[in-house]
């Protein structure tokens, strides 16, 4: 089953995530509230995409580490309630994400309770963490909205969207639950 599948693999200050997608139906429901952010989120990140430079980048090549800053000021407008209820949909409210720990302890469903100790002191992991959460499952919306941001944006948003990470282990007998 396609939801069941590894499509990513991160770590993250030692922690190794381990990335499903999420349900059709839920994708399409967290992709009104990702849509809100998008604007303010794009703005913030298009000094990484180098538009009209010959290092020009797609939004899927961007390191999700050197844009975490960029992209908690796209969202700095927006209501901390807004924020968190985006970050709690894309990393524990539909059991996606498991994570082994840096200590070597089991792997294990990233629950809020998990979430907290993981990210406590380091919050711009989260938003490390939800970027590559979102390239994993809106890579079909960041290929379809460089229209309507006109020629500015033509082409960096469409190329090379594939999640980052190993993803060689993809397969369901072998991914981590």
């Amino acid at each position: 089953m396609k939801q069941m599948e590894v499509k990513a693999q991160r770590e993250i200050d030692g922690n190794t995530f381990y990335i499903r997608p999420f349900p059709a139906f839920t994708a399409a429901n967290i992709s009104g509230e990702l849509s809100s952010v998008i604007a303010p989120l794009l703005a913030s990140l298009a000094p990484f995409l180098g538009a009209g430079t010959s290092n020009e980048k797609g939004f899927m090549d961007i390191d999700a580490a050197d844009a975490a800053p960029a992209f908690a000021k796209g969202v700095e407008g927006l209501s901390g309630d807004k924020v968190e209820s985006l970050l709690r949909k894309l990393l524990t409210k539909y059991k996606n994400i498991s994570v082994e720990l840096a200590d070597g302890k089991d792997t294990q469903m990233l629950t809020d309770d998990l979430a907290n100790e993981v990210f406590c002191g380091n919050a711009q992991d989260m938003f490390i963490l939800a970027f590559e959460v979102i390239k994993v499952n809106f890579s079909g919306f960041f290929k379809k909205i460089s229209a309507p941001f006109g020629e500015a944006l033509s082409g960096i948003v469409t190329r090379n969207l594939q999640p980052t990470g190993n993803t060689e282990n993809s397969t369901p007998d072998n991914s981590p639950t």
